[in-house]
């Protein structure tokens, strides 16, 4: 997938390159979406996902969960980009590689949810969002796309990144931001 960018790759091509038969990968998997949707659940398991999570989902207050978040997800994503530039380089014309990115960016937005309800929760998520907008914000904000544009096509840091990135969702989202006391100053002078 990575090699080809996610174009053109097979089913043959998979099981020639494992040294198994095309049936055996079908008999195992029984399609391509499946083959493709466990392949990058794979690449999580060796990558070490649920380890490098553990400090968002031992995170209890939203605004922790918050910053625990976009530090995880911003430092993973150099680790599994090859992987998703070949799935979103072909999803629009292959079903398979469309449903596996479907699988892990759901994934990505149920992380966004659960941050996003754990400031509701809290009472700290800014007035001005609904919860469901608040996600697709947050959801939208560490796409892969973002950080592309702006790590390689503008040449930041992974730690400008990351810090970046939870500096604008805090301002963005959290209640009592820096935002929310320069307005209250502003109207108070």
């Amino acid at each position: 997938m990575e090699e080809r960018r996610g174009r053109d790759v097979r089913m043959r091509d998979i099981a020639d390159a494992a040294g198994i038969s095309r049936q055996a990968v079908y008999d195992h998997f029984g399609s391509r979406a499946k083959l493709l949707v466990e392949t990058t659940r794979y690449v999580d398991e060796v990558k070490g996902l649920e380890e490098r999570r553990r400090r968002f989902r031992e995170a209890t207050g939203g605004v922790e969960r918050l910053e625990a978040y976009v530090e995880f997800w911003g430092n993973y994503i150099p680790d599994v980009y090859g992987m998703a530039k070949a799935l979103l380089g072909t999803r629009e014309s292959d079903e398979a590689a469309g449903a596996a990115w479907d699988d892990r960016m759901g994934a990505v937005r149920e992380s966004c949810r659960l941050t996003i309800e754990a400031l509701d929760r809290d009472g700290m998520l800014a007035p001005e969002w609904s919860r469901d907008e608040a996600v697709d914000l947050m959801w939208t904000m560490l796409s892969v796309r973002n950080w592309e544009q702006l790590t390689i096509e503008c040449g930041w840091s992974q730690e400008r990144y990351v810090g970046h990135m939870q500096q604008l969702l805090k301002r963005a989202l959290v209640r009592g931001s820096e935002r929310d006391r320069k307005r209250s100053g502003k109207a108070r002078g």
